[in-house]
């Protein structure tokens, strides 16, 4: 009887967590989608610039000339594996295994992490070809679209990572799982507009 009874406290606890609008989810949740909302126009806008400068590059070579297209699949393909781990971590929070959950944020964590480093490689060496980000409006416009997504993908690292610590200190748990949902939610986000990327900036010559 004593379980029950902390079972629903704690079902109660997550209701007063969530905050239901007219629209039908949290206020947290609603916050999440407009400000996802908004980094689609800025996106969209640096994805467009790209487009425009792409073949501009002052005389020399355009970054689609000294892309490794297999190096970034690869990389790619990292990134994409990690929303099925973020899939898992919400599972797992849904199921109130927190064991489980934080094994697969830290591994979504680490995967972010190989890509990154992945990217971060990837400049390094266009660097050091002579094509910093003031070569010409083609470079400046592929390092302000690719880094600026490469920022957002490190503020989702340490996204993940604190609710990854905060579940240790009971802060995230089967009372608000919806925590880990938002956090899915933006990593969803990066991932997607990646594919968006990746098909424009590397594949579409």
């Amino acid at each position: 009887m004593s379980d029950l009874t902390a079972a629903l406290k704690e079902e109660l606890v997550g209701h007063d967590h969530e905050h239901v609008t007219t629209t039908g989810i949290s206020n947290e949740k609603l916050a999440m989608w407009t400000f996802l909302g908004s980094e689609c126009l800025l996106f969209g806008g640096l994805i467009s610039t790209f487009i425009l400068y792409k073949t501009r590059a002052a005389g020399g070579e355009t970054p689609h000339d000294l892309y490794d297209i297999l190096f970034t699949s690869i990389s790619s393909f990292v990134l994409l594996m990690s929303s099925l781990t973020m899939v898992l971590a919400v599972s797992a929070i849904q199921r109130r295994d927190l064991r489980a959950m934080r094994g697969w944020l830290l591994t979504t964590a680490a995967l972010g992490v190989v890509f990154i480093s992945g990217q971060v490689y990837e400049f390094t060496e266009f660097v050091n070809e002579g094509y910093g980000f003031t070569h010409s409006p083609a470079w400046s416009a592929f390092y302000a679209l690719t880094g600026f997504h490469g920022v957002h993908v490190t503020v989702g690292i340490i996204m993940l990572l604190s609710t990854a610590a905060l579940s240790l200190r009971g802060h995230v748990g089967p009372h608000n799982p919806e925590s880990v949902e938002i956090v899915g939610l933006y990593w969803h986000f990066v991932d997607v507009v990646w594919v968006v990327i990746f098909t424009v900036v590397y594949l579409i010559k």
